[in-house]
């Protein structure tokens, strides 16, 4: 067993949530095989060419890792597992209120599509634009170029959060969402407030901030595992994906605790 492996407990959580199996074609893989060997690249970091040999072959897992991620098979697992972990501490389904913020990561040579040059962190690579509800549940995923400003690539995840979260009433975020008539923007476009939270003015120390530490203990959740170190996907989508099924084996794990 590898340390990315499900347990027992996670695997008869996450098998009733996997689409049916197609009646056509070869013998299907082993499904719980395929997952281990998906999460095993996301937490060692190696290349899908460079999987195990007792895992099924790399490309036969790229496959399905692809074909979940374009029918959206990943996300919807991901939702529903975020649901049943908020009903589990006596949350209801949706929340009233998010978290956003953005890392920015370094990409790798074969990185294509979206990225740039950030400024501020002087890096060149893409950000990660997260909003979580109060959890640190993930609700809403955007990558972008790192050359976008918080405030400019904002917009992008808003639009996500208000086709699906009908209940939400106040957004959190850092004094970079504050900008370009930012606010104004949300209230008027999905109805929220969006609420800066800012630094205590004179103190030149660290400080835990209220809410906003929410959202920085899930970036230390994703970034834990070392795919997450660099940016290496080719596309921005893959990024985003790969977010989703780092957080799917986090929840699973919770629900499979709890029920021991």
């Amino acid at each position: 067993n590898y340390p990315s492996d499900v347990s027992d407990e996670q695997w008869e959580i996450l098998r009733r949530l996997l689409p049916p199996r197609s009646r056509c074609g070869r013998k299907p893989l082993d499904r719980r095989a395929v997952l281990n060997a998906i999460l095993y690249v996301l937490l060692t970091g190696c290349q899908w060419r460079a999987l195990p040999k007792d895992f099924p072959k790399w490309s036969s897992v790229y496959t399905i890792y692809r074909r979940w991620k374009l029918n959206g098979t990943w996300v919807r697992l991901h939702d529903t597992l975020r649901e049943r972990c908020r009903r589990q501490v006596g949350k209801k389904r949706t929340p009233t209120a998010a978290i956003i913020d953005s890392q920015t990561a370094k990409t790798s040579a074969v990185a294509n599509g979206q990225r740039g040059y950030d400024a501020g962190k002087k890096l060149l690579g893409r950000k990660r634009h997260l909003a979580v509800d109060t959890l640190g549940f993930v609700l809403a995923i955007v990558v972008h170029a790192a050359s976008i400003q918080d405030q400019d690539g904002a917009p992008w995840l808003l639009a996500k959060l208000h086709d699906q979260f009908r209940r939400l009433k106040v957004i959190f975020a850092d004094a970079a969402y504050g900008r370009s008539g930012l606010p104004d923007w949300t209230l008027q476009t999905c109805g929220w407030i969006l609420q800066t939270i800012l630094r205590p003015v004179g103190l030149g120390r660290f400080v835990v901030l209220p809410k906003r530490w929410i959202v920085e203990r899930t970036f230390s959740w994703i970034t834990c595992w070392r795919r997450f170190s660099k940016d290496y996907e080719r596309l921005p989508d893959n990024t985003e994906t790969l977010i989703y099924i780092r957080m799917i084996h986090l929840m699973s794990k919770r629900l499979a605790v709890a029920k021991t």
